[in-house]
């Protein structure tokens, strides 16, 4: 996983998010976070572009890699380990 730029979508209230920021964190991965529904009206338009561009539903979250090389989405705890351990 080292060397990879990871970007996650999310909302500052779903408990999925939660989830995903916690694995992230628990595996001490660098990642930027974008909560999207704190955002201001325009800029929260371009995020919603942004993150549409990967996950045409804007489900969250989504976890973009290495920009768009791979995209997961929704939480789930296997797609993240096969990501980190191949």
């Amino acid at each position: 996983m080292a060397g990879h730029i990871l970007r996650l979508y999310a909302l500052s209230t779903c408990i999925h998010c939660r989830h995903a920021k916690d694995f992230l964190e628990l595996h001490r991965l660098k990642y930027e976070l974008v909560h999207a529904d704190v955002l201001a009206d325009e800029e929260r338009k371009a995020v919603m572009k942004e993150v549409f561009k990967y996950n045409p539903r804007l489900s969250f979250p989504t976890l973009i890699v290495d920009d768009g090389k791979c995209v997961i989405v929704g939480f789930n705890e296997e797609k993240y380990q096969r990501l980190i351990y191949g």
